[in-house]
């Protein structure tokens, strides 16, 4: 099992979710955590440091990438010059792989200081990891996490400005080389598409856009609960939701 946390946006993080979370992990005790971006609320070094606290905590593997909220949206200087500073202080690289018994997951960095909400994809990164998803094991499911969705719902008032740029480009590239899934945060909501057959993209296999609410900021879309994702060995999503009398996440499982 893999473990899709998404906007912890610490700095506004609910202490109950938190517990929640560390006790999942001692019960379920997952492959590996992957968090897809917002990892703090205004790229603090306090909310960075209380992060990785939290994640160490869980004393499993994790693989992380920076969303837009992770680099300083006030200090301009900062902002222009050296907008990653922070994170790459405690997170080190912003694009690292993580295998583990069952999943082959690359992290994408989609944060571009220009596109502060929508975020890009550049064609350095589409060759980079095709190459990666390549030479990954068959056997395993191959993951690539990136904070902004390709694929929102036509509901979504904001549209295609939430996804990257480049993003159709990369999924046409990535498809072919057997990616089964994309981890996604940003509109703090969970869902999950087949961009195989929304974007007919001639894989043999689906290709999932799978989105994560905030696992444990306050800040909430809509009413919607806190929650996470949990992706199984055969693909299977599973949406858990914060059950506010039981203090834990509660299954609310996808049907696909």
């Amino acid at each position: 099992m893999l473990l899709h946390l998404s906007d912890l946006h610490f700095g506004t993080e609910r202490q109950n979710c938190l517990r929640a979370i560390q006790q999942f992990c001692l019960q379920h005790q997952p492959e590996a955590v992957v968090v897809s971006g917002d990892l703090t609320q205004r790229a603090r070094y306090l909310q960075f440091f209380a992060c990785k606290q939290f994640l160490d905590s869980l004393n499993l593997p994790y693989l992380v990438v920076p969303g837009n909220h992770d680099i300083p949206l006030y200090h301009l200087w900062n902002r222009i010059f050296n907008p990653f500073a922070r994170y790459q202080l405690f997170f080190g690289k912003m694009e690292t792989v993580l295998e583990t018994e069952h999943f082959y997951i690359a992290g994408v960095n989609s944060i571009r200081r220009r596109y502060h909400t929508r975020g890009h994809i550049s064609l350095e990164q589409i060759q980079y990891i095709d190459a990666k998803l390549r030479q990954a094991p068959a056997d395993k499911l191959k993951i690539i996490t990136a904070h902004q969705p390709f694929y929102t719902s036509p509901e979504d008032p904001h549209g295609v400005s939430d996804c990257p740029l480049m993003g159709r480009i990369a999924l046409e590239t990535w498809s072919k080389s057997g990616l089964y899934g994309l981890l996604h945060g940003h509109l703090h909501q969970p869902a999950v598409y087949d961009l195989n057959q929304i974007y007919h993209l001639g894989a043999q296999h689906p290709v999932l856009d799978i989105h994560a609410g905030t696992s444990t900021s306050y800040r909430l879309h809509a009413g919607l609960p806190n929650s996470f994702n949990t992706i199984d060995q055969q693909g299977d999503v599973e949406h858990y939701l914060f059950d506010q009398t039981s203090q834990q996440f509660l299954s609310n499982r996808v049907e696909r």
